[in-house]
């Protein structure tokens, strides 16, 4: 029985290979092959992408997070599956026999899915307002046992000040026993190492080149511990990018434009100026995207919107309407404006106009109460014990739409006719691997 163990890498590129013996080394006598990020390439969506084989305006997954204009409210990083508004893959296999099992271990939006076998981070929040660290597993007990044999997930190190090479190693190390243990015929795993140090000191630094060769070593010894347990001639193997990191020098701040052209407002609060969801326009942005949410989508206020962000330098492209379909972002839950950073542009979420004013959680690591995506935290400083209020630090981003070579991803097997000989979109994936893994189970 053929065992298809599918990871995917944020941030993998195709030169990165170079430094990665162990994955050369799995690949060799393989295949290899350039892939292609839909926009917006970021996690929650490219993940969705892959795992539906559609675009966000089929499946819904229009960002990191969400704006529920009936509840007035923000969800960053916390939503579960059935946010996807599509069937996935594992889905898409029980279609073709009850008897083919699937493993979700850390794919963003797999809490509550079809999978069979199921790990992602859910600390417990305890009424003094701290957290303990637990995981959401099926079956249920499963996160017990590996606390038992490999201890609580690092949560620490998944994200922050903190995010080091610990995380994945967690991940991988309990993939491992998970695959042993079940032995599901398809394995869907996520490894974050390469998010990092990429983004807060550029692809191309020490730092990031560093991760590179952290990764390598660790996917080595989960290759070699899922080869000894299941049979090297077994196991398919096929790793891909998520997205790929470019260099960014610049920074937009979408909601100080809106504000400072009077269409955002805001409330004052002990601890500063808190954004008014209420407001005529904001936006919710997340790395080299942008969703400016208008009240009561009114369109004298979208046209103004538009008109105000074709000018802003950063900006590649402002779409509203139908126009958002040239992404397959034309959906409820988009902004009714949607703003486009140029490759070596991202935007931050910051509104005020004075870091003195910034509301209490800018400084901290919270990943839950702000409205958009911060990198900045990864600047924690450990004197200070606060986030620097300086966008400017961040020196990676992703998510712009991929427009020339150097932002295109790589996908790689040990096995040499699985990918076909040709480039591939993130949407071609999904049926393409139900189709591969159907077929190896009837032969």
């Amino acid at each position: 029985m053929k065992h298809f163990i599918y990871c995917t890498v944020p941030g993998l590129r195709q030169q990165d290979l170079v430094q990665m013996p162990n994955l050369q080394a799995l690949t060799a006598s393989g295949s290899k092959q350039l892939l292609t990020t839909s926009f917006p390439a970021v996690t929650w969506p490219a993940q969705a992408n892959m795992l539906t084989g559609k675009r966000p305006e089929q499946h819904g997954v229009i960002a990191n997070g969400f704006y529920w204009r009936d509840k007035k409210e923000v969800e960053m990083w916390t939503a579960w599956n059935d946010k996807i508004q599509a069937p996935q893959i594992w889905d898409l296999l029980h279609e073709v026999s009850a008897d083919i099992k699937s493993l979700a271990w850390f794919p963003m939006l797999s809490k509550g899915s079809g999978a069979d076998y199921i790990c992602m981070p859910k600390p417990v929040h305890n009424p003094d307002g701290s957290e303990s660290l637990w995981c959401y597993t099926q079956p249920q007990e499963y996160y017990g046992e590996m606390v038992e044999s490999i201890g609580h997930f690092p949560l620490q190190h998944f994200w922050g000040p903190l995010a080091n090479i610990k995380s994945s190693e967690w991940i991988l190390q309990s993939a491992v026993k998970a695959i042993t243990n079940f032995l599901p015929q398809f394995s869907y795993i996520y490894i974050p190492h390469l998010d990092y140090a990429a983004q807060k000191t550029g692809p191309n630094s020490p730092a990031a080149l560093q991760s590179v060769t952290e990764l390598d070593e660790t996917l080595g010894r989960m290759i070699d511990d899922i080869h000894a347990s299941l049979g090297e001639n077994n196991v398919v193997w096929i790793i891909a990018s998520e997205y790929v990191i470019s260099e960014v020098d610049h920074v937009s701040y979408p909601n100080r434009i809106l504000r400072e052209a009077g269409l955002l407002d805001v409330l004052a609060e002990e601890d500063g100026e808190h954004l008014d969801l209420e407001s005529p326009a904001w936006a919710l942005v997340d790395h080299q995207l942008g969703h400016i949410f208008v009240k009561d989508r009114c369109q004298e206020t979208i046209a103004q919107v538009r008109q105000l962000m074709e000018q802003q330098d950063g900006i590649a492209e402002v779409l509203a309407g139908k126009e958002r379909s040239k992404y397959g972002l034309d959906h409820e839950r988009s902004g009714d404006v949607i703003i486009l950073s140029t490759s070596n542009s991202w935007q931050a979420y910051y509104w005020w106009l004075e870091d003195a004013l910034a509301p209490g959680f800018a400084r901290t690591v919270d990943i839950h109460r702000k409205p958009g995506y911060d990198p900045v935290e990864l600047h924690f400083d450990m004197e200070t014990k606060s986030i620097p209020l300086d966008a400017t630090l961040i020196k990676g981003s992703h998510g712009a739409p991929v427009n020339d070579e150097s932002q295109r991803g790589v996908i790689i097997s040990n096995c040499s006719d699985i990918l076909e000989g040709r480039d591939w979109l993130d949407t071609d994936l999904c049926d393409h691997l139900v189709n591969a893994i159907s077929a190896s189970q009837s032969s």
